[in-house]
């Protein structure tokens, strides 16, 4: 190792590129496996996110805007809220694939599903505990950590809340500048909120890409923060505004669904099979009874379908 560090110091080179590369071949850093991909991210969303144009939009840009600043004043926090099977994970894994090269394989990309986790109610203290140390050990370790909280509908009230100071716009945090940490937070939580104005638009015959997203971010904030089973009811990371964007994913529709589905289709080498596309949109359960606009499992249950189908 010293003679290595011996050749870097004594040989000249012409880019920061170069000695990167000799410091990640005898080296493992984060700052190794950091290749952000902010147009590969932006393409995958448009491509692949179905529906979701409020999604597509608030996400692509403000991971480009955070990752664009070498020195930004806090983390970037997003929050996602929607029904089952919208995209929600979907996009979680694609925001870590074009950071870190991968959907969730990384050592630097941290997955918590309170079930698994927290799954106690009264132990809410001890995970509190639990989290704050796993998490400070991981930005001590890699200051580009990503931290994915799943299921947010089923994480006991208060234990969320142990970040509050990670979340701010501080310098530093026991020796470690975390302000270039990214958090995503997914939960069906809100929903209703983002349902009931899909609903409205589209017997209103308003086109769903003329929802804004500031129809609906203070309400999702006021349902997460006053819902007793949200892991979010009464934080002060909701009064203390840290959540940098809440993200609505709106209802899908069954053309969505039948994009789903002729996704699936061609991962498995069977894109000509239209007719299968077509039949487990018919397939589908649809709400509300008067109507049947949107799909109730989103694209959850397309997989299984294309299987009883193929």
């Amino acid at each position: 190792m010293i003679f290595i560090l011996f050749l870097i110091y004594c040989t000249p080179l012409g880019t920061g590129f170069e000695i990167k590369s000799i410091f990640c071949s005898i080296s493992e850093s984060c700052e190794c496996d950091y290749k952000p991909d902010i147009k590969g991210l932006e393409w995958d969303l448009y491509k692949n996110l179905y529906g979701q144009h409020m999604a597509q939009d608030i996400v692509s840009e403000a991971v480009m805007n955070f990752l664009q600043n070498e020195n930004p004043d806090r983390p970037l926090v997003l929050s996602f809220h929607g029904a089952s099977g919208t995209g929600k994970s979907l996009v979680s894994s694609m925001i870590g694939r074009y950071i870190y090269g991968t959907a969730m394989g990384s050592p630097y990309i941290h997955q918590f599903v309170p079930t698994l986790h927290f799954p106690l109610a009264n132990r809410v203290q001890q995970y509190r505990s639990d989290l704050k140390l796993w998490v400070e050990r991981n930005l001590t370790a890699c200051a580009r950590s990503i931290f994915i909280f799943d299921e947010m509908e089923k994480m006991p009230p208060g234990v969320i809340d142990v970040l509050e100071p990670h979340l701010g716009p501080f310098h530093v945090l026991f020796q470690t500048n975390y302000r270039k940490a990214i958090y995503i937070f997914i939960s069906t939580v809100g929903q209703e909120v983002v349902n009931k104005l899909a609903l409205e638009s589209r017997q209103a015959g308003r086109d769903r890409e003329d929802i804004r997203p500031d129809e609906l971010e203070d309400s999702i904030a006021d349902a997460v923060y006053n819902n007793k089973n949200s892991g979010f009811y009464h934080s002060r990371i909701i009064t203390e505004k840290l959540i940098t964007r809440f993200v609505p994913f709106l209802p899908l529709l069954r053309r969505h669904v039948e994009r789903c589905a002729q996704r699936e289709l061609c991962q498995r080498g069977e894109c000509q099979r239209a007719d299968v596309a077509s039949s487990v949109g018919g397939a589908m359960i649809y709400t509300p009874n008067e109507g049947q606009y949107f799909s109730s499992t989103g694209c959850k249950l397309v997989p299984a379908k294309v299987n009883l189908f193929l």
